[in-house]
């Protein structure tokens, strides 16, 4: 008879309890990480609120303040500033985990509210300008890199290099000057043309909304009134993605698999969409996380002047009237935003790289 199986008597051979590991843990512990980035983010808004000079209770009742002690103090007292600060923070964060961002004091409407319509048409403006910058910045940054010194890479060299060396703002003032006000080829400003009716609310996002509607004139007008604003915000995304873009190609092309899938003879189209431009996309999707994150908060000049209603526009707004509970609201917003944006971005790693694992 054969002897017993030493790992079945050691107990060697068994199978040992699946441990808390791989992407559950990995999930759990950014959702922990970022809850804690919110917290020391609303205490840093908090905080710098407190340390801009003015009184919100003049910035929003104006003349009222100088003749109505009565009504300052009824207006500090309705939004509690008239309690200490540390108060006022901690009752902040107690109504925050309930999901109460306070009321406005612009608005009169709870901060939430406006919020919910705002921030869709600051999305739809991001979206459309980080598709339209990968689209045209990836694909030239690889034709730069694969033309390295030639005269193809060095117009767009120039080229990326004025993308990223332009503001913002005076890019805005220039297309609205020539693309609208002299050639009067796209629309100016707003969401849809005068006297259209916004499309039934689903997702806020006019394109998405006026499609499941079935209104395509809504939509036409919709993709119209976008193409000015994402251009104008894509224009510096677009010079950054095509340098890191182009030098991240450059590295992978003096590799030694992708020598060696040129000498078997695979065409030049292959190599560098299949041996080249995958392993480049994990630092071009970084870059791309982080340019949303930006589009999504820098837009507060390209909304005023194109009058679009959104996140930037609410924001300013808020600023110039120091309505402080909008301010955090924004704060908060755009701190999750960033945050869902990494996490999105680390999540994609794995699936174009199959080597990294979520540990």
């Amino acid at each position: 008879m054969s002897s017993a199986d030493p790992a079945a008597a050691t107990g060697a051979g068994r199978r040992r309890p699946a441990r808390f590991g791989g992407l559950p843990r990995f999930l759990a512990l950014r959702v922990a990480t970022a809850a804690l980035l919110c917290v020391g983010i609303t205490l840093v808004a908090f905080v710098l609120t407190q340390l801009v000079p003015g009184d919100p209770a003049t910035a929003n009742l104006g003349q009222r303040a100088i003749g109505d002690p009565a009504a300052v103090a009824a207006f500090r007292s309705k939004y509690g500033l008239d309690k200490p600060l540390p108060v006022q923070y901690v009752t902040y964060l107690g109504n925050l985990l309930q999901g109460n961002l306070g009321q406005s004091q612009q608005s009169h409407r709870a901060v939430a509210e406006d919020l919910a319509e705002y921030v869709p048409a600051t999305i739809e403006l991001a979206v459309f300008a980080i598709v339209l910058s990968l689209l045209v910045g990836v694909a030239l940054g690889t034709v730069a890199a694969v033309t390295r010194d030639r005269w193809p890479d060095q117009i767009l060299r120039v080229l990326s290099l004025g993308g990223v060396s332009m503001p913002t703002f005076w890019v805005a003032l220039v297309a609205f000057y020539l693309l609208f006000f002299k050639w009067g080829v796209l629309p100016g400003g707003g969401r849809l043309d005068p006297g259209m009716t916004a499309p039934p609310h689903v997702t806020g996002l006019y394109v998405i909304d006026a499609a499941v509607a079935g209104q395509w004139d809504v939509w036409s007008s919709a993709v119209r009134h976008l193409v000015l604003p994402s251009l104008v915000l894509a224009v510096y995304t677009v010079g950054m993605l095509m340098r890191f873009t182009r030098a991240s190609v450059l590295e992978i092309l003096g590799n030694d698999y992708v020598r060696a899938a040129r000498a078997k003879g695979l065409p030049e189209r292959v190599v560098i969409l299949r041996h080249v431009l995958r392993p480049a996309l994990v630092a071009i999707i970084t870059v791309a996380g982080v340019a949303f994150g930006s589009l999504l908060s820098g837009a507060v000049l390209v909304e005023n002047i194109f009058s679009w209603p959104g996140l930037g526009q609410y924001a300013y707004r808020s600023a110039v009237n120091l309505d402080l509970p909008a301010i955090m609201g924004v704060s908060v917003v755009v701190a999750v935003i960033y945050i869902v944006m990494n996490l999105l971005v680390d999540l994609l790693y794995g699936v174009i790289d199959p080597r990294i694992r979520l540990t």
